[in-house]
């Protein structure tokens, strides 16, 4: 670059800068006057702005407006505009809530967005699960899919020693009670009676001895004890043989968090119904016959 005395272009009659860059020159061509008119406007509307509104630390602007009063007056009428939905959810009995549809659809969307904050880190987004947390679109459940039963694991969680009714089960480690060549032979029954091998009496006569009690003779689960059924080849960690061998050998001890506490009644009763919905939810179960003075039982 090399300086040189400003001179004016004779093509335009614009002076020169007076620097020079391999021959070529700068024009010292003025800004354009509507430019300089629309940059002193906004000059103008910035000292007005910070004069009106709260632009500067600790000031309400002369207008007094907050987009912190703002957003409460915002969350306050949406709160009183939702009161009457969640009232009405609050006031009806969890097993009563599917005969309302109006009211269903509520509380499933009041769900749908609870989910999305609280149990899509373990579950998913589309609440298909993965290995060690189950999936909830499909109807295999450990302790019941109906909605009431999904209010209670929701509301209870899963083995929480700090709350008493808690959904629990417990399987042994197997490894310290049969032989590695015995846990074998269960875990070739158990892939039998999902499908996934050839029978093995031994191992059968061993699932009976150890692991009917809880699964079933016929390995189908138990809900009141928590355990899954071997058979429908769904499975929480895995049907594959290395698989089976660690559950077997070394058990499992997953754990839900309780929300009972942590989450309002009306968000957890939105959440089961969000969970029953999302195509495995089950009936609910009849209640349970009433017995007559004369001793028979009869329905409601």
């Amino acid at each position: 670059m090399t300086d040189h005395k400003p001179g004016v272009d004779e093509a335009t009659g614009t002076s020169f800068v007076g620097h020079e860059w391999d021959g070529i020159q700068e024009l010292d061509t003025p800004l354009p006057r509507w430019w300089v008119y629309i940059f002193a406007a906004t000059v103008v509307f910035a000292a007005g702005y910070v004069v009106a509104y709260p632009a500067a630390p600790d000031t309400d602007g002369l207008t007094g407006w907050s987009s912190h009063r703002q957003l409460a007056e915002t969350l306050t009428a949406e709160a009183a505009a939702r009161a009457p939905r969640l009232n009405a959810i609050a006031a009806t009995p969890i097993e009563q809530l599917p005969a309302n549809p109006a009211l269903m659809r509520s509380a499933i969307e009041g769900g749908r967005a609870a989910f999305k904050v609280n149990c899509v880190q373990c579950h998913g987004a589309g609440a298909a699960g993965s290995k060690g947390y189950p999936n909830l679109n499909d109807d295999d459940w450990l302790w019941g899919g109906d909605i009431a039963s999904i209010h209670t694991t929701i509301s209870k969680g899963v083995r929480n020693p700090d709350v008493d009714d808690t959904r629990f089960s417990q399987m042994p480690a197997f490894a310290d009670i049969l032989s590695k060549g015995q846990i074998q032979q269960l875990v070739s029954h158990v892939r039998a009676i999902s499908g996934q091998g050839k029978p093995s009496p031994a191992g059968a006569a061993l699932f009976a001895e150890n692991c009917a009690s809880c699964h079933g003779p016929d390995g189908k689960g138990m809900r009141e004890q928590g355990a899954p059924n071997l058979t429908d080849g769904i499975w929480l960690y895995g049907g594959d043989r290395a698989t089976l061998t660690e559950t077997i050998a070394k058990a499992r001890y997953g754990v839900m968090p309780h929300w009972a506490g942590r989450l309002d009644p009306v968000t957890i009763k939105m959440l089961a119904a969000y969970v029953h919905s999302l195509g495995g939810g089950e009936a609910n179960p009849p209640p349970p016959p009433i017995a007559t003075a004369g001793g028979a039982n009869v329905g409601p």
